[in-house]
């Protein structure tokens, strides 16, 4: 006489990445929204980096950029036992490590241009945000800049393929976002309202993504299926 099985329990991993996915998404459009954009060689651009809404949208992008890695993190978990958890194994690496690269300079861009900018409008002299320009624009730092960047589109491609074969997910779900972190960096060179368009977008694509781990956090996990 067989014994009856357990029933599944809710994937607490799958939720985890829905709730990092999903404050990832509100947060990269805070940070396009929030960020005043003026020209920054004058005093009215130095001021703008002492504001509150420099700061917030600076934090917000480096809060999403910790949380989007960590929701693949919680991918890997979901698919844990199966084919394709190498692959989000993978892009949680590499997005760990893009993220890192990519933080390192909004780092600099919150506090640096901070204390730039406090000493410009207290002197009155504009001549000083060409010191901001000057480490922002340096080669060192625009290289480390470019190479996270970069590493943040594979890391995204190559969860984007995890989804895609994971049997537990909508296999389109995390393909717009993968695509739009893949421009993230020449979004950078769109005017104010193409760069809020931008963020919009990926709040939207990464609420979708969010949605889908955490119905797949209600449902038989991954490995039993491949189990089974």
């Amino acid at each position: 006489m067989s014994l009856p099985q357990p029933a599944s329990q809710p994937d607490p991993r799958a939720r985890m990445g829905a709730f990092a996915f999903a404050l990832a998404g509100i947060l990269f459009v805070i940070y396009e929204a929030a960020a005043p954009r003026t020209d920054q060689t004058t005093l009215e651009g130095a001021e703008s980096w002492t504001s509150v809404g420099w700061s917030v949208a600076h934090l917000a992008a480096i809060v999403g950029l910790i949380l989007i890695p960590l929701g693949y993190g919680a991918l890997r978990g979901h698919l844990e036992g199966t084919r394709n958890e190498k692959t989000a194994f993978m892009a949680a690496t590499i997005g760990y490590i893009g993220s890192a690269l990519t933080i390192s300079y909004y780092g600099a861009e919150v506090y640096g241009l901070k204390a730039i900018g406090q000493r410009a409008v207290e002197d009155g002299d504009a001549s000083l945000t060409e010191v901001g320009n000057a480490f922002r624009y340096d080669p060192t730092a625009m290289s480390v800049f470019a190479i996270g960047l970069a590493l943040v589109a594979v890391a995204a491609v190559l969860a984007a393929v995890a989804v895609w074969r994971s049997g537990t997910l909508n296999r389109w779900s995390a393909v717009p976002l993968a695509a739009l972190l893949v421009t993230m960096l020449p979004q950078y060179f769109l005017p104010q309202a193409g760069r809020i368009a931008w963020g919009a977008m990926v709040t939207v694509a990464a609420l979708w993504l969010a949605a889908e781990m955490w119905k797949a956090g209600t449902k038989t996990p991954a490995k039993e299926l491949a189990n089974a």
